[in-house]
Protein backbone atom coordinates (compact mmCIF):
# COMPACT_ATOMS: atom_id res chain seq x y z
CA UNK A 1 0.00 0.00 0.00
CA UNK A 2 2.85 2.68 0.94
CA UNK A 3 4.64 2.06 -3.13
CA UNK A 4 0.65 2.84 -4.49
CA UNK A 5 0.30 5.65 -2.07
CA UNK A 6 3.53 6.85 -3.19
CA UNK A 7 3.10 6.47 -6.79
CA UNK A 8 -0.49 8.51 -6.35
CA UNK A 9 1.00 11.19 -5.17
CA UNK A 10 4.26 11.51 -7.33
CA UNK A 11 1.64 11.51 -10.24
CA UNK A 12 -0.46 13.61 -8.87
CA UNK A 13 2.99 16.37 -7.61
CA UNK A 14 3.84 15.73 -11.75
CA UNK A 15 0.67 17.99 -12.65
CA UNK A 16 2.42 21.01 -10.61
CA UNK A 17 5.22 21.23 -12.56
CA UNK A 18 2.69 22.90 -14.93
CA UNK A 19 2.81 26.96 -13.38
CA UNK A 20 -0.74 27.63 -14.26
CA UNK A 21 -1.85 24.07 -11.95
CA UNK A 22 0.75 25.32 -8.95
CA UNK A 23 -0.58 28.79 -9.08
CA UNK A 24 -4.08 26.89 -8.33
CA UNK A 25 -2.88 24.51 -5.91
CA UNK A 26 -0.88 27.12 -3.84
CA UNK A 27 -3.93 29.01 -3.38
CA UNK A 28 -6.40 26.75 -2.31
CA UNK A 29 -3.46 25.06 -0.12
CA UNK A 30 -3.52 28.76 1.00
CA UNK A 31 -6.95 29.42 1.49
CA UNK A 32 -7.59 26.27 3.21
CA UNK A 33 -5.06 26.58 6.13
CA UNK A 34 -6.50 25.53 9.28
CA UNK A 35 -9.98 25.83 7.31
CA UNK A 36 -10.36 29.66 6.85
CA UNK A 37 -11.64 29.78 3.70
CA UNK A 38 -14.47 27.74 4.88
CA UNK A 39 -14.80 29.50 8.52
CA UNK A 40 -14.92 32.40 6.51
CA UNK A 41 -17.98 31.60 4.57
CA UNK A 42 -19.93 30.04 7.14
CA UNK A 43 -19.62 33.59 8.89
CA UNK A 44 -20.37 35.13 5.59
CA UNK A 45 -23.24 32.40 5.41
CA UNK A 46 -24.63 33.52 8.63
CA UNK A 47 -24.42 37.56 8.24
CA UNK A 48 -26.23 37.21 5.11
CA UNK A 49 -28.83 34.35 5.38
CA UNK A 50 -30.75 35.69 8.48
CA UNK A 51 -33.47 33.08 7.92
CA UNK A 52 -30.80 30.45 8.05
CA UNK A 53 -28.24 32.22 10.57
CA UNK A 54 -27.91 29.41 12.92
CA UNK A 55 -27.77 26.68 10.41
CA UNK A 56 -24.64 28.67 8.83
CA UNK A 57 -23.04 29.18 12.40
CA UNK A 58 -23.14 25.70 13.59
CA UNK A 59 -22.00 24.19 10.21
CA UNK A 60 -18.66 26.37 10.47
CA UNK A 61 -18.54 24.77 13.98
CA UNK A 62 -18.62 21.48 12.58
CA UNK A 63 -16.01 22.74 9.98
CA UNK A 64 -14.18 23.40 12.99
CA UNK A 65 -14.84 20.46 15.03
CA UNK A 66 -13.60 18.28 11.98
CA UNK A 67 -10.29 20.32 11.65
CA UNK A 68 -9.32 20.30 15.19
CA UNK A 69 -10.28 16.64 15.30
CA UNK A 70 -7.54 16.00 12.66
CA UNK A 71 -5.66 18.43 14.13
CA UNK A 72 -5.77 15.84 17.35
CA UNK A 73 -5.35 12.61 15.23
CA UNK A 74 -2.20 14.20 13.81
CA UNK A 75 -0.43 14.70 17.09
CA UNK A 76 -1.24 10.74 18.01
CA UNK A 77 -0.28 9.23 14.52
CA UNK A 78 2.68 11.44 13.92
CA UNK A 79 3.28 10.29 10.53
CA UNK A 80 5.85 12.60 8.67
CA UNK A 81 5.06 14.56 5.29
CA UNK A 82 5.90 13.00 2.32
CA UNK A 83 10.09 13.81 1.04
CA UNK A 84 9.83 13.14 -3.14
CA UNK A 85 13.38 12.77 -4.42
CA UNK A 86 12.25 14.47 -7.10
CA UNK A 87 10.00 17.57 -6.53
CA UNK A 88 10.27 19.88 -3.42
CA UNK A 89 6.99 20.73 -2.23
CA UNK A 90 5.12 23.78 -3.64
CA UNK A 91 4.28 25.31 -0.30
CA UNK A 92 5.21 25.43 3.23
CA UNK A 93 3.11 23.92 6.05
CA UNK A 94 2.09 24.54 9.38
CA UNK A 95 2.90 21.17 11.21
CA UNK A 96 5.32 18.28 10.48
CA UNK A 97 2.91 15.76 10.34
CA UNK A 98 0.77 14.22 7.57
CA UNK A 99 -1.86 12.39 8.46
CA UNK A 100 -5.08 12.94 8.19
CA UNK A 101 -4.91 15.71 5.92
CA UNK A 102 -6.53 19.01 7.93
CA UNK A 103 -7.35 20.71 4.28
CA UNK A 104 -9.09 17.35 3.43
CA UNK A 105 -11.25 17.25 7.22
CA UNK A 106 -12.04 20.84 6.68
CA UNK A 107 -13.45 20.72 3.16
CA UNK A 108 -15.28 17.60 3.44
CA UNK A 109 -17.33 18.93 7.05
CA UNK A 110 -17.86 22.17 4.42
CA UNK A 111 -19.71 19.79 1.19
CA UNK A 112 -21.47 18.09 3.98
CA UNK A 113 -22.69 20.97 6.06
CA UNK A 114 -22.96 22.83 3.89
CA UNK A 115 -24.60 20.91 1.43
CA UNK A 116 -27.71 21.00 3.08
CA UNK A 117 -28.22 24.77 2.79
CA UNK A 118 -29.36 24.75 -0.76
CA UNK A 119 -29.27 25.55 -3.35
CA UNK A 120 -25.79 27.23 -3.21
CA UNK A 121 -24.27 25.67 -0.91
CA UNK A 122 -25.19 22.44 -2.86
CA UNK A 123 -24.02 23.13 -5.91
CA UNK A 124 -20.70 25.28 -5.23
CA UNK A 125 -19.09 23.42 -2.08
CA UNK A 126 -18.61 20.31 -3.13
CA UNK A 127 -16.25 20.87 -6.16
CA UNK A 128 -14.54 23.34 -4.22
CA UNK A 129 -13.49 21.10 -1.22
CA UNK A 130 -12.35 18.29 -3.70
CA UNK A 131 -10.28 20.74 -5.60
CA UNK A 132 -9.13 21.77 -2.19
CA UNK A 133 -8.51 18.02 -1.36
CA UNK A 134 -6.61 17.38 -4.40
CA UNK A 135 -4.42 20.34 -4.42
CA UNK A 136 -2.76 18.89 -1.16
CA UNK A 137 -1.55 16.12 -3.29
CA UNK A 138 -0.26 18.53 -6.62
CA UNK A 139 1.45 20.85 -3.67
CA UNK A 140 3.15 17.50 -2.32
CA UNK A 141 2.32 17.82 0.87
CA UNK A 142 0.14 14.65 1.55
CA UNK A 143 -0.25 11.33 0.78
CA UNK A 144 -3.20 10.27 -1.26
CA UNK A 145 -4.44 7.97 2.10
CA UNK A 146 -4.34 11.14 4.35
CA UNK A 147 -6.50 12.88 2.28
CA UNK A 148 -8.91 9.83 1.99
CA UNK A 149 -8.34 10.08 5.71
CA UNK A 150 -9.23 13.36 6.33
CA UNK A 151 -12.33 13.27 3.84
CA UNK A 152 -14.05 10.25 6.00
CA UNK A 153 -13.02 12.36 9.38
CA UNK A 154 -14.72 15.22 8.12
CA UNK A 155 -17.91 13.80 6.78
CA UNK A 156 -18.57 11.87 9.36
CA UNK A 157 -18.13 14.47 11.64
CA UNK A 158 -20.28 17.00 9.64
CA UNK A 159 -22.38 14.18 9.18
CA UNK A 160 -23.16 13.35 12.29
CA UNK A 161 -23.83 16.95 13.60
CA UNK A 162 -26.16 17.46 10.29
CA UNK A 163 -29.27 16.93 12.67
CA UNK A 164 -27.96 19.98 15.31
CA UNK A 165 -26.54 22.29 12.27
CA UNK A 166 -30.43 22.28 11.31
CA UNK A 167 -32.05 22.95 14.67
CA UNK A 168 -34.87 21.37 16.08
CA UNK A 169 -37.56 22.23 13.52
CA UNK A 170 -35.40 21.06 10.73
CA UNK A 171 -34.14 17.71 12.34
CA UNK A 172 -36.97 15.70 11.24
CA UNK A 173 -36.42 17.10 7.54
CA UNK A 174 -32.49 16.42 8.04
CA UNK A 175 -33.39 12.30 9.18
CA UNK A 176 -35.79 11.88 7.01
CA UNK A 177 -33.58 12.81 4.06
CA UNK A 178 -30.69 11.00 5.13
CA UNK A 179 -33.20 7.71 5.19
CA UNK A 180 -34.25 8.72 1.03
CA UNK A 181 -30.56 9.83 0.42
CA UNK A 182 -31.12 13.36 -0.53
CA UNK A 183 -30.44 16.36 1.71
CA UNK A 184 -33.35 18.68 2.77
CA UNK A 185 -33.81 22.20 2.36
CA UNK A 186 -32.32 24.13 5.90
Amino acid sequence: MREVDRRLLSAMRDCGTDPRVAAAARGLSWCGEHGAVWIAAGLLGAGADHERRHAWLRGTALIGAAHLASMGIKLAVRRARPQLAALEPLVSTAGRHSFPSSHAASAAAAAVAFGVLRPAGHRLVPPLAAAMCVSRLVVGVHYPTDVVAGVLLGGITAGLGAAWMAGPAAAAAVAVAATDGGAPYV
